[in-house]
């Protein structure tokens, strides 16, 4: 949790404390003070790889065999306990085959847009540029290659400290340029990893769902489903190592715009009074943001396991709201504090507005952190609200389940689509008073206050696939139904958190887009001294603004798609191994003790299939932009940036809440929280207004789980990914920006 923060926050210090030894006159500048803000950064590193390191020992001590088992006993086994070791062994060697397969593909990938972006700068700019940026990129990269896995395998610590810039003289716009590269790696990995993880959980979790539970009446993971052990091997790929990627990228991207903001001086300006001449803590104090929200992070996390613990069923929500909310109020004055310690009384900062002069002072910049932080919070509250069966909304979703499938896909979407007016005024409340404030700059501080409780959004968000996973085990090595009663309390609670955690992502997204289009443009008039701003109604940049807004619904559909071919293949397969028989005539769901279940072969075609189909759309939203710039020019990327932006906040978070949703409502259902008999579904009914309820029940509970099979692309491959689309196509465009510029009006 900690170690994806210590890696970019080491990344980044490293860079330019080498860049500075190297030659601090050619890279600060005469005027640039260094002064107690590296003590500070690294000192925070270094206590939350501590606290990260003492929590992987405590995990480790955790024994879930006490050396009793032998592999004999892995390969046959017999009891609960020997079941939970073999099916664990199965799941994470499932995901490490399919992160090892998309690994090898990214890296590939990632070697020959190395090699395009080397030279594509080296087109724009310097021969040096550019393979520094190219180097910085597949740092990026392989850092976030390292995020997702580590993620993955609930691992708490990672180091990275690449050092990119020595022995290199340029001024600190152009090292800051070179930065952007690294967002672009870990941008471009984490795209691979949400849309191939999200196609490969959601394409094992439809085919299992459609088959066990709609066809066959099986329990949800039922070892009897083949599919079931692929649905699990997809909660740590797509959902934990994917997020994990995610969020690593939005948390690189982000200061890599405050930084080339920060860093830009305005052509014939004094640059003593801008950022970039007051010092080097002025400079690195978008850094110090992120290096304080690990520690503020850290004491929080007591809050759920030593001053608050939860006790009963009922907390369980409550706790992990209490921790979201005490760690956005307690950055609050750790970042007045920093911003008071760090930034000048005044100083001046470049607009994208034509002839606008803008003057920042601590308080403005705090001001916009704030908002940043304070927004992420009510957005989250605002995705619980909307996907939280303790709510009127999902309720209201449960209720309409009863008329049937239709009715209930119907309400869901209206649900989701609802659920974005809050976030939207949120997000653009905080766009408004941040560029007001502090222009360009002040959005990305905001971005940064957003991510600024970042560890504690992992926690919240990997709890869903967790306790997810932890009920799919109980269920397969045959557990009593006790513990799969507690582990489906978890995973109700778990399905809103992992909904926060998305909503969180996606609001983040939103500002780092647009704090990273606004270092494009930065960037361009440094390049284009006659370049006044973006303006919307040249007719190149309206033509391509509603092109962008297509791109989102573009990828959408691409993904969608994707899941459901893959999961057809899977139905397919589930069918053919319910339909085999042994001598006897008897199959699997009969009885059969010769024929088993192959999960191996599940996990197969999830694998294939997602690997296969995940590069379409990651060439669609990394292509776009370059084919924009390269034949209509800058004008042209500056529409199709303004479009996609737009497009994809309220696609995303009406996709992920509509999914959230139907998966909750039929938590709702099937765990029995609904004070009408007809909306609680028991398999076995006793009572005899169970028994009168039954086949209502039943009717509703189908329609619940239907719904969820729709919302499961939504919430867990479209909708997430659509951040991604954001924020890849604006870290592209800034790489770019010497190469488009070169290119003119294409």
């Amino acid at each position: 949790m900690m170690g994806q923060l210590t890696q970019t926050v080491m990344g980044f210090e490293s860079s330019f404390v080498d860049a500075f030894e190297a030659d601090p006159l050619h890279v600060m500048g005469p005027a640039m003070k260094h002064g107690y803000v590296d003590g500070f950064i690294i000192m925070c590193c270094v206590i939350g790889m501590a606290f990260a390191g003492i929590q992987y020992m405590l995990i480790k001590r955790v024994s879930l065999d006490n050396g009793m088992l032998s592999q004999d006993s892995l390969e046959a086994p017999s009891s609960p306990e020997q079941k939970l070791i073999s099916i664990y062994h199965r799941i994470m060697e499932g995901a490490k085959t399919f992160l090892r397969e998309e690994y090898r593909i990214c890296g590939g990938f990632c070697v020959l847009f190395g090699i395009i972006i080397w030279v594509l700068v080296w087109w724009g700019s310097t021969f040096g540029q550019g393979a520094l940026t190219a180097v910085a990129f597949w740092v990026g990269a392989s850092t976030s290659m390292l995020c997702g896995y580590l993620g993955m395998m609930i691992a708490t610590f990672s180091n990275a400290g690449p050092s990119i810039y020595k022995n290199f003289e340029m001024d600190m716009e152009t090292v800051m340029d070179c930065v952007a590269g690294y967002g672009l790696g870990g941008s471009t990995v984490a795209m691979f990893g949400r849309v191939g993880g999200g196609i490969y959980t959601k394409a094992a979790d439809v085919g299992a769902d459609l088959v066990g539970k709609v066809v066959a009446g099986l329990e949800e993971d039922d070892p009897s489903n083949p599919a079931t052990i692929a649905d699990n091997v997809g909660d740590n790929v797509g959902d934990i190592a994917g997020m994990g990627a995610d969020l690593f990228g939005s948390f690189a991207e982000s200061t890599c715009a405050a930084l080339v903001i920060a860093a830009s001086v305005a052509p014939g300006a004094d640059v003593d009074k801008f950022l970039s001449g007051a010092g080097w803590d002025a400079l690195l104090f978008p850094v110090t943001i992120s290096s304080a929200g690990i520690v503020v992070c850290m004491i929080c996390s007591f809050v759920a396991t030593d001053i608050k613990p939860v006790r009963q069923q009922a907390d369980i929500e409550t706790v992990l709201k209490v921790q979201m909310v005490l760690t956005a109020l307690l950055m609050l004055p750790a970042t007045w504090g920093l911003a008071e310690h760090c930034l000048p009384a005044e100083f001046d900062l470049t607009s994208v507005r034509a002839g606008a002069k803008v003057v920042g002072t601590p308080l403005k910049a705090f001001a916009c952190a704030a908002l940043g932080t304070v927004g992420g919070l009510i957005i989250g509250l605002c995705t619980e609200y909307y996907t939280s069966h303790t709510y009127v909304p999902v309720q209201e979703l449960a209720t309409a389940c009863k008329s049937g499938t239709a009715v209930n896909i119907i309400f869901g979407l209206a649900l989701g689509y609802k659920s974005c007016i809050v976030p939207v005024f949120v997000l653009a409340a905080n766009i408004y008073v941040a560029f007001s404030l502090c222009d360009l700059y002040g959005i990305a501080l905001a971005a940064l206050g957003m991510l600024s409780t970042l560890a504690t959004g992992l926690t919240i968000d990997g709890f869903g696939p967790i306790s997810d996973n932890a009920g799919g085990i109980a269920e397969l090595a045959e557990f009593p139904s006790e513990v799969r009663d507690r582990t489906d309390a978890l995973d109700a609670a778990g399905n809103t958190t992992a909904a926060i955690g998305k909503g969180f992502a996606i609001g983040s997204a939103a500002l780092v887009s647009l704090a990273l289009f606004g270092a494009f443009v930065v960037r361009l008039k440094g390049l284009n001294n006659d370049l006044a701003g973006v303006d919307v109604l040249q007719p190149i940049t309206f033509s391509f603004f509603i092109i962008g807004s297509m791109v989102p619904y573009w990828f959408a559909a691409l993904t969608m798609k994707s899941v459901g071919k893959a999961a057809g293949e899977m139905v397919e397969e589930v069918k053919r191994q319910f339909a085999l028989t042994d001598n006897e005539g008897l199959t699997i769901l009969s009885g059969s003790t010769v024929i088993r279940p192959d999960y191996d072969r599940c996990i197969t075609i999830s694998t294939k299939s997602s690997l296969h189909e995940m590069i379409a759309p990651g060439a669609l939203v990394i292509g776009a932009p370059l084919v924009a710039g390269t034949f209509f020019g800058f004008q042209a990327v500056f529409g199709l940036l303004t479009g996609s932006l737009g497009s994809s906040v309220q696609l995303a978070i009406s996709m992920s809440n509509s999914g959230g949703a139907w998966d909750n409502c039929k938590k709702y259902i099937k765990g029995g929280f609904a004070p009408d008999p007809e909306l609680r579904y028991v398999k076995h009914p006793r009572s005899d207004e169970e028994v009168r309820a039954a086949p209502k029940a039943r009717e509703a509970h189908d329609a619940a789980v239907q719904g969820d099979t729709v919302g499961d692309p939504f919430k867990d491959t479209s909708g997430p990914a659509l951040n991604i689309v954001m924020k890849l196509q604006a870290i592209v465009s800034l790489v770019f920006a010497a190469y488009f510029s070169s290119c003119g009006h294409g």
